[in-house]
């Protein structure tokens, strides 16, 4: 049970401070009775506002076709973020939603987000070994040596001690591959490409998990179950 007034503030629809005028305005009900204590300890289930149910109280987890341009960060300064294609209440809840790994402004694809932070957490954590597919062209031809050198585990890249986790190629064509990891490194695909001597010119990331994009447009996104990866609290 929370206290209705930081309910409110939290699934963003309005401050605390409004959301007292809210209840004294008669437009939050509970148990079908209007609110008339906004300190009250209640159930999220119970309360609705103007009629209609509390939006996602439980918390959101969407997955979205990340468009070109945008960031996976809540920095302004960073520039344009894939936060802003969600309606204005979602991008108010606290805990804010935020992006499960990243993919930077030059890489498409699918991206999951959420405000659930342990789900954040358990589907980063590198012992759960969440196999991501990213469709990768690059600025050469590719040789079928690359497969058994990305399949080795012993790759490293620049800067790092530690080589990758064996990886996936799969060549598509002759600037053309399919790259599954198990891991998520800064930048590492492209990283991975320039220890061969290549340079991504795209990069798409095409599956998480068991998920892909289906028909989703660039910028969609649809939602997903919240035991989508098993049961979640926040």
């Amino acid at each position: 049970m929370r206290r209705l007034d930081q309910l409110l503030a939290n699934l963003g629809y309005c401050s605390r401070s409004e959301a007292r005028d809210w209840v004294k305005s008669g437009a939050v009900t509970v148990r079908g009775e209007e609110a008339d204590d906004f300190g009250a300890r209640v159930n999220a289930a119970d309360v609705c506002v103007d009629g209609a149910p509390l939006d996602h109280p439980d918390g959101l987890l969407l997955l979205l076709n990340k468009p070109l341009g945008l960031v996976c960060s809540h920095e302004a300064r960073e520039g344009p973020n894939v936060y802003s294609l969600l309606p204005e209440r979602w991008r108010r809840r606290n805990p804010q939603i935020t992006s499960v790994g990243r993919l930077d402004k030059d890489t498409s694809g699918l991206i999951l987000l959420t405000d659930l932070s342990p789900l954040v957490h358990r589907l980063t954590s590198p012992k759960h070994k969440v196999a991501k597919v990213y469709r990768a062209t690059v600025d050469r031809d590719l040789s079928d040596d690359l497969i058994p050198r990305f399949a080795a585990g012993t790759l490293m890249l620049e800067g790092e001690t530690e080589p990758c986790a064996p990886a996936d190629l799969r060549i598509i064509s002759s600037r053309e591959a399919e790259l599954t990891l198990t891991e998520g490194r800064y930048h590492q695909v492209r990283r991975m490409f320039a220890a061969c001597g290549a340079t991504v010119l795209t990069l798409h990331r095409a599956r998480f998990g068991e998920l892909d994009l289906g028909d989703l447009a660039p910028g969609a996104w649809r939602e997903l179950p919240l035991d989508q990866f098993g049961s979640v609290a926040r």
